[in-house]
């Protein structure tokens, strides 16, 4: 399977821009064959916590959802958009979605872990762990940006069964050793894909990394951006997870009830 990745700079609060663009990325990747275009953090809204907090009527979020899985339909191609939702308790939360390439919803997975003062004034974490769900003959997940950051996510996407895992982002610049470092890292002791989306350029006065990853279940770099916008392909085999994992088996012979004795 094609993989494409989309890095790109967002307008803050400007939809219909993003969405604009976000769309001419699915139709370049659809073009070269990708199966799913997975796109950053709160891209077709732009990153900007406080500002989306205070100004971005929710009540206009069905309506973009509704493009964005037109996008996917039209160009025949999966595609994974992260959005702020609100919880019928009035919580706002970060979200991130995966749609099949007729538009219908597959994956929905709320952020657990925020990062910075921004995002824990602007929203609420959520608890569930990530699921999992079969596309195009991967067993896929998702969680999105600081989740990946954690080893405790990655592992429970795996456990679940994910050889695949989705991961919209907002890096800034500073932090180049996750991408460089720790998304390989992750892929390798839990032994599955991870494809990592990031901004890029200057948002609200953030300026991100860009650094966009794919990374195999054996740890290899399978494709990596530069600063600037593009849009980032790897091929990934569906046997990949299953060959690193037969290999090493980090997975089969993990000890939990030893770990717990340990406090962890």
């Amino acid at each position: 399977m094609l993989l494409a990745l989309l890095q790109a700079n967002a307008r803050v609060l400007d939809a219909d821009a993003n969405c604009a663009a976000l769309d001419a990325a699915a139709r370049a990747a659809a073009a070269e064959g990708a199966a799913v275009l997975v796109t950053p953090e709160l891209f077709p809204v732009g990153y900007a916590p406080l500002r989306l907090r205070a100004e971005l009527d929710p009540s206009g979020l069905p309506a973009i959802r509704e493009t964005l899985s037109g996008i996917a339909r039209r160009h025949g191609i999966g595609l994974v958009y992260s959005l702020p939702s609100v919880t019928d308790g009035g919580s706002w939360r970060i979200t991130s979605t995966l749609v099949d390439a007729t538009g219908a919803e597959l994956l929905n997975y709320a952020k657990v872990h925020l990062f910075g003062d921004d995002e824990r004034a602007a929203f609420s974490p959520a608890e569930a762990g990530p699921a999992v769900v079969d596309f195009n003959g991967f067993r896929t997940s998702m969680v999105i940006c600081y989740d990946v950051e954690f080893p405790e996510t990655v592992r429970a996407a795996a456990l679940a069964g994910a050889e695949l895992l989705l991961v919209p982002t907002a890096l800034a610049h500073g932090f180049e050793t996750v991408p460089q470092v720790l998304l390989r890292a992750r892929a390798l002791e839990s032994q599955l894909t991870i494809a990592y989306a990031n901004h890029s350029g200057t948002e609200d006065g953030c300026e991100f990394l860009g650094g966009s990853v794919i990374a195999g279940p054996d740890g290899s770099l399978l494709a990596a951006a530069g600063p600037v916008a593009e849009i980032l392909y790897a091929e990934v085999d569906s046997d990949a997870a299953g060959v690193a994992r037969d290999l090493v088996p980090y997975l089969r012979e993990r000890r939990p009830e030893l770990y717990r004795s340990w406090g962890i």
